[in-house]
């Protein structure tokens, strides 16, 4: 759910959205999503000063709060 979340926020920034991967590795407490885009959208993924990307991790910390977990967004180029 929480990579499904991840991948329809960002495809719905960017310009290709055939390109925007999540790989998601879990533990039993801790969720990590690597958001990877094309070269090109990596600006409008992070957004002025991080605004967007900061957007982001907020958005799918608190949806993973409610499984009891604890999420990391990292945006990977």
């Amino acid at each position: 759910m929480l990579k499904d979340l991840l991948e329809y926020l960002a495809r719905s920034l960017v310009d290709s959205p055939d390109e925007v991967h999540v790989q998601m590795t879990e533990t039993d407490t801790t969720v990590v999503l690597e958001l990877t885009v094309a070269k090109d959208d990596v600006g409008k993924v992070i957004g002025k000063q991080g605004r967007i990307a900061r957007a982001l991790r907020t958005i799918v910390k608190a949806s993973a709060v409610r499984d009891g977990k604890r999420a990391i967004v990292e945006i990977v180029d």
